[in-house]
This record gives C-alpha cells, sequence and structure tokens, in this order.
C-alpha cells in the first residue's frame, strides 16, 4: 500500500503558509518524538507503550502524530474504532493498532484484513471475530476489557469465568491483552483506584485459573504513568502526556503537585490581527455588549471564533500574546471573530501574530489555561480545535 511518509507531510516554509492562513495550528512532530522518549524512559524498557492517537491525534492530526511516533520507535498506536484505525493503515502505517472501544457489527472482516487488534468484552465480539478470522484463515489477536468500576465499557469481573471459557476454546482468536481503565488515577487520596487494583487483579486470576496469560496487561492511562507506578503492569496507554501535557495529582480536592515529568506542549494555536479599531469610553463591544470600555480603548479584532473551535466561553475570560504581551478577550466570541484588548501595546497594528496557545518570551498561554477558563479540561481544548484551522507541521 503506498502512501505519502512523514517527510512529505512536513511544509517547510511554516512562515508564508501563515502569513497567508486566517487562523492556523503548529504542531512540533519532534516534541511529539521528545515526549515520547520522556515517557519511555520513565516507564523503562520492560513497560510497552500505547502511544494514543485517538481523536485525530487529540486534535494534533492522527496520521502525522502516528508517523512520527512509529519512527520513533513506538510499538502499539491506540484509537477509537476501526474507522480511525483504517486511516491509518491507507497512511502506510504497520505498527500495532489497538482498537480501545470495541467494534461495531458488520466490521470484523475489515478489522482482520487491515491486521487491526481489537478489544472486546461481549460474547458476540468474539462470535463474530472468530468467524471473520477464520474465513481469512488467520489467528487474530484481541485485548479482554475488564470492567472494574468505570461501569462504561469491559466485562464485569462476575461474567469473566464464561467469557474466558469462549475465548479459550476459539482456533483463531488469541488472547494477547487484557486491560481496565482507571477513573480517577490522578486523585491520590481517593479509594477507587486501589478498589479497581484489586478487581484487575481477581480478573488476572480468573484468567490464570482458565489457562489464559496474555502477556500484555494494561490499566495505566496518562495520570496513572505519571502518578502511579505500581499500575503500569506490560503495558501502558498514555495519551495527552504525549502531546504535552502532564495531569497534576489532586489531594484533598486540591492540587498538591505538578508532574515532574519534563514535557512541552506540542500544538501552538495562532493568528493575526484583522483590524483594529479605536473605541470611545463607555462604547458596547460584541454581541450584547457584554464588554464596555471604561476608557478610551484600541480594540483588535482576531479572525477566530468557535466555529474554529475557541470557546465561546472564553468570552471576557481569555488572554492571548501579542507583541510579547498579554492582551484580554473583550466581549462575546463570535462564530469567527474574537476582540482583543491591544490600548496598552505599542504599535500593535494589522497583520501581528496573535498567540491563542503557546509561548513569547515569559509570557505562556496553554491549553490547560482555556479550560480553566471554560471550567473543562485541556483534552476538550486540544480536541476542539476544528478543521478549517490549518495544521503545520514541523
Amino acid at each position: 500500500m503506498n502512501a505519502p511518509r512523514l517527510d512529505h507531510l512536513v511544509l517547510p516554509d511554516l512562515r508564508s503558509l501563515a502569513l497567508d492562513g486566517r487562523t492556523w495550528a503548529e504542531v512540533s512532530l519532534a516534541t511529539l518524538r521528545e515526549n515520547f522518549r520522556v515517557v519511555r524512559e520513565h516507564v523503562g524498557p520492560q513497560v510497552a507503550i500505547c502511544a494514543v492517537v485517538k481523536a485525530d491525534g487529540y486534535g494534533h492530526g492522527a496520521t502525522e502524530c502516528a508517523l512520527a511516533l512509529e519512527a520513533e520507535g513506538a510499538p502499539w498506536l491506540g484509537v477509537t474504532d476501526a474507522a480511525e484505525g483504517r486511516t491509518l493503515r491507507s497512511a502506510g502505517i504497520w505498527t500495532r493498532i489497538l482498537l480501545m472501544t470495541g467494534i461495531w457489527r458488520g466490521e470484523e472482516d475489515s478489522i482482520v484484513a487491515h491486521n487491526l487488534t481489537p478489544t472486546v468484552w461481549e460474547n458476540w465480539h468474539i462470535d463474530r471475530l472468530e468467524k471473520a478470522a477464520r474465513k481469512q484463515q488467520v489467528v487474530l489477536p484481541v485485548h479482554l476489557k475488564v470492567d472494574t468500576g468505570m461501569n462504561r465499557l469491559g466485562t464485569t469481573v462476575q461474567a469473566l469465568p464464561e467469557l474466558c471459557e469462549k475465548l479459550a476454546a476459539c482456533e483463531h482468536l488469541r488472547v494477547e491483552g487484557v486491560s481496565t481503565h482507571f477513573a480517577a488515577a490522578e486523585v491520590m487520596d481517593s479509594d477507587e483506584t486501589s478498589r479497581q487494583t484489586a478487581r484487575f487483579e481477581k480478573a488476572l486470576a480468573i484468567l490464570a485459573a482458565q489457562g489464559l496469560h496474555p502477556p500484555l496487561v494494561h490499566m495505566g492511562n496518562s495520570a496513572a504513568v505519571s502518578a502511579r507506578p505500581e499500575t503500569w503492569k506490560t503495558m501502558v496507554r498514555p495519551g495527552i502526556l504525549l502531546y504535552g501535557y502532564a495531569l497534576p495529582t489532586v489531594r484533598d480536592g486540591q492540587v498538591t503537585a505538578e508532574s515532574s515529568l519534563p514535557l512541552r506542549p506540542v500544538l501552538s494555536w495562532k493568528t493575526r490581527i484583522l483590524t483594529v479599531k479605536d473605541v470611545a469610553a463607555g462604547e458596547a463591544v460584541g454581541y450584547m455588549g457584554t464588554y464596555i470600555t471604561q476608557e478610551r480603548s484600541r480594540i483588535a479584532v482576531v479572525p477566530v471564533g468557535y466555529a474554529d473551535g475557541y470557546p465561546r466561553l472564553l468570552s471576557n475570560r481569555a488572554r492571548v500574546i501579542v507583541r510579547g504581551e498579554y492582551a484580554p478577550v473583550v466581549g462575546r466570541v463570535s462564530m469567527d471573530l474574537t476582540m482583543v484588548d491591544v490600548g496598552h501595546i505599542a504599535g500593535a497594528a494589522v497583520g501581528d501574530e496573535v498567540i491563542l496557545i503557546g509561548a513569547s518570551g515569559t509570557k505562556s498561554v496553554d491549553a490547560v489555561d482555556l479550560a480553566a477558563w471554560c471550567e473543562s479540561v485541556p483534552y476538550e481544548i486540544l480536541c476542539g480545535i476544528s478543521q478549517r484551522v490549518p495544521r503545520v507541521y514541523s
């Protein structure tokens, strides 16, 4: 299968594209690879890494990120479903791909044909995949998911013995892995993670009693990779960590420590000043007049809005960086436009670069900041950057 490789996906003349663009995101694949190396060193050589690139690589571009991670030696890539997996295969990616949220009826033949590794927990998952693998005369590796308390996906511990018997009887399925997912691994004084771990250990004992000894045992998401080495087992599934955001630990409802992992954000998001207006004191700015100027002001309009993934909740809350200085967002963020006050920034003019996510000198704004202003999480901010924002890779 012929497909463009990584070097063909990188756009070298970033400045010329940025000058022509209304808003764009810069994605550093070198930083992504560096973050992968940090995680690999952190967990050690005995723990495999499933690098999660679901949701279009958390908004960074799944194909480009997957190619970079494959080049860096990632043994596994994690995606949501078969559709995401097929997209990576069509780009010429041959690293193992784990489908983390099961399968849909009717796609089992495609899963086998594209050498994708499904997560299973339903009887019908097993029946359909066994039939498809038999038809194509292969032995298909699968990963069994156990629900240890998330109450989302996976078989219960109580139903596990019967499911194990069914899997053990399959001639064309091989249980290569077993997994679970933590609900709150970053909350250090929560008993739930300990309870989930205990249930998972019980599940492993049931598998062993049935003669199933999968070599890949994985519990650890990004939070567990950062803070709970006792959960690493033989594989971990970092996601947001790879894109430069380490989750802080929480105790007694308070953030107690930032992660010590030396990670850097992979993505910067930028735009340019479209126009600048002088506005008298006492004037309303934007829809519904939610911001009133207190003095004569200079308001810069930038061509980014909630259609680009810049949330409306940032209205009158967020700040951006212009000419190395912070500038507050004023008025309501609209579909295509946002206003910022640049009255205190000497010389701010049409065409000036505006940093929505990124850094300039000692000033920075990241996805954690935007998430805090939106009362959300950085995952939502990154995944929400829309497809009309071009990604520029370097």
